[in-house]
């Protein structure tokens, strides 16, 4: 057996765990910022449920769209939502504060998604616990003490990431006997999301990819600053020569990656994503690159967390503890399809 074969599946155990010791953490967005208050954004009646939503990044576009498809859900089912979040990703301190003040203000139930999930397994626990329904979207927790996550399958999703890269490398020009790198970023180091992303990318990439191409070996973290993003991706067309291609593992990587290519006019490099940002729409629409990204269906985790939310105060348990709402591939085969145009006209109205 070749050697690369014999380390991946142990770097996956490490993965999965977050204890990938090459990781570089980047402290330059650590900073007190001010927590936003909750506000509402339903028209309050008084005689409905108040529920709180509570995101991982403010003035976020993938987490923005969250919250608009949480607001049209909630004025369908009859429900208040007010709403905030953290300003970065990995901004826990502020999810706990807000976690307590939700519970303060009296909410009748909470949506979370969690910045990280094994330190906020034991606030939403305690929450929880007081009989308070909570519904988790995009991100589950260590723990079972919350009602249901509707989230994607990030394994699977992360395998479906590595088959795209290695077909839209081939697409590129690259060959099996080419020495190819793959450079990864992701914004978070204690996240299972993008831990089981990459689980699941680095295990296809060990079955199927070329024996040549390989992924580098520092992953690096962005700590949801795409400013941080951006300055990883031009260190990496910097620092490895040989890269043919960037994996971003979410939504803030994937645009640092899409801007540091398209500043270098990198258009040999296959970039490879989450999520549809107005970064992703460019790079894709744009002939000369090369690019795609994994379309988590945000539309989905709203509408059926606001759902379950309503069903919950009515006294029925969810009988399941995680729902996968399903992703889709968007690339310039793909982005002209009935399917996907009638998604992100969804998202996007």
């Amino acid at each position: 057996m070749k050697t690369r074969k014999i380390l991946l599946p142990f770097m996956i155990w490490m993965i999965a765990f977050g204890l990938v010791g090459c990781m570089k953490v980047d402290n330059q967005n650590k900073q007190n910022v001010a927590i936003k208050e909750f506000e509402a954004i339903t028209e309050i009646n008084p005689d409905s449920p108040d529920v709180y939503l509570i995101v991982k990044a403010l003035n976020n576009n993938y987490w923005d769209t969250i919250t608009k498809c949480v607001a049209d859900a909630a004025k369908k089912q009859g429900c208040n939502i007010y709403y905030s979040g953290s300003q970065v990703e990995t901004d826990v301190e502020t999810q706990i504060v807000l976690l307590q003040k939700a519970v303060d203000a009296g909410a009748d139930a909470i949506i979370i998604a969690p910045d990280d999930s094994l330190v906020l397994s034991k606030p939403i626990t305690t929450v929880y616990e007081r009989g308070i329904p909570v519904v988790l979207i995009d991100t589950t927790i260590t723990a079972e003490n919350y009602d249901v996550c509707f989230m994607t399958d990030n394994l699977l999703a992360g395998k479906v990431a590595a088959a795209e890269m290695i077909y839209q490398l081939q697409q590129n020009g690259c060959k099996e006997n080419e020495t190819v790198s793959i450079a990864v970023q992701v914004g978070s180091g204690s996240s299972q999301t993008i831990s089981e992303r990459l689980a699941g990318f680095t295990q296809y990439w060990s079955e199927c990819a070329p024996e040549k191409w390989t992924i580098i070996e520092e992953v690096k973290i962005n700590n949801g600053n795409i400013d941080v993003a951006e300055e990883i991706g031009n260190e990496f067309l910097k620092q490895y020569s040989e890269i043919k291609g960037m994996f971003g593992c979410n939504n803030g990587s994937t645009v640092g990656f899409a801007k540091a290519i398209m500043n270098h006019h990198r258009t040999d490099i296959a970039l490879i994503g989450f999520d549809y940002s107005d970064e992703m729409a460019t790079i894709i629409d744009n002939p000369d690159y090369c690019a795609a990204t994994i379309l988590q269906r945000q539309d989905l985790m709203a509408s059926q967390a606001v759902r379950s939310v309503m069903d919950l105060l009515d006294g029925k348990q969810s009988q399941v503890k995680f729902v996968d709402t399903g992703i889709k591939i968007i690339s310039k085969e793909t982005i002209q399809t009935e399917e996907v145009q009638e998604i992100l006209l969804l998202l996007n109205d």
